[in-house]
């Protein structure tokens, strides 16, 4: 049977709130979106190539009764970026929350095939130097609000405590930079506006859909609440962030991941 997650998003506890979500043309950033508006958020969302998954979670974020924006941008150019700002002053007026959800896929599809100096570039541009520039528009956007905002970022639980492979050094150190930097990024804005980061563990994504069973069950056995987290365990966690109810959380890490790094 398959899994309602619909109950994990409180009602109307982002009434009112204007939100931005990177990457939400599939997966957590879908998620996050559609998670937000069942809180009472109107949502812009981004996408860079994939413009039909980021139409359909418009449509069906507006079916809740919410706005919806759709801007294309690679929020690893600062330019898109600038003209993503302008796109969310004449839509929205103004940007309550801001999550940076958009990453570089090195997992799954043609990616997965780069070496692995074109991964850590990669992942380096995408992950790292776009977290950090879409921050920092964030935060010039929010300092024209009177009560602030917040800003949430993606980390990855491996980056606290490491996991063997190419690709998890390779994660560890970018998700890292991606961490230390919010909690460095959070002193500066505070007080008015928030920093917070979320921690994924094992996500049923794109890259748990392609996983070998033996694989998944040698991580579901290490997991100590015994499964992978879906998309909307970290939407869940990302809408109490983004929420009034989290008010006095700053410089923080959620981990979403079952108790396997605690």
């Amino acid at each position: 049977m398959a899994r309602d997650n619909s109950f994990a998003t409180p009602l109307n506890s982002l009434a009112g709130k204007q939100l931005v979500v990177t990457g939400a043309s599939s997966g957590i950033g879908r998620a996050i979106a559609l998670a937000a508006a069942r809180a009472g958020a109107d949502v812009a969302t981004t996408y860079r190539t994939n413009l039909v998954g980021a139409e359909r979670v418009a449509e069906e974020i507006r079916a809740l009764g919410r706005r919806a924006v759709v801007i294309p941008a690679d929020i690893a150019q600062e330019e898109d970026l600038t003209r993503m700002a302008g796109v969310l002053r004449a839509e929205f007026g103004r940007v309550d929350v801001w999550i940076n959800n958009a990453g570089a896929d090195i997992l799954t599809g043609p990616n997965a095939r780069l070496g692995r100096l074109a991964k850590l570039d990669l992942l380096l541009a995408v992950d790292l130097r776009g977290t950090m520039l879409a921050s920092w528009i964030a935060a010039d956007l929010m300092r024209e609000n009177p009560d602030g905002g917040v800003i949430i970022n993606m980390s990855w639980d491996g980056a606290l405590q490491g996991l063997e492979g190419e690709n998890p050094e390779l994660f560890a150190a970018v998700k890292g930079g991606v961490l230390s930097f919010s909690r460095s990024l959070a002193r500066s804005l505070a007080p008015s506006i928030r920093v917070n980061v979320l921690g994924p563990g094992w996500i049923e994504t794109a890259f748990g859909a392609e996983a070998p069973p033996r694989f998944k069950e040698r991580v579901t056995a290490r997991i100590p609440l015994r499964r992978w987290g879906t998309p909307e365990d970290v939407a869940a966690a990302a809408v109490f962030l983004a929420s009034d109810a989290s008010r006095y959380l700053t410089g923080q890490m959620i981990l979403v991941n079952g108790g396997e790094v605690m």
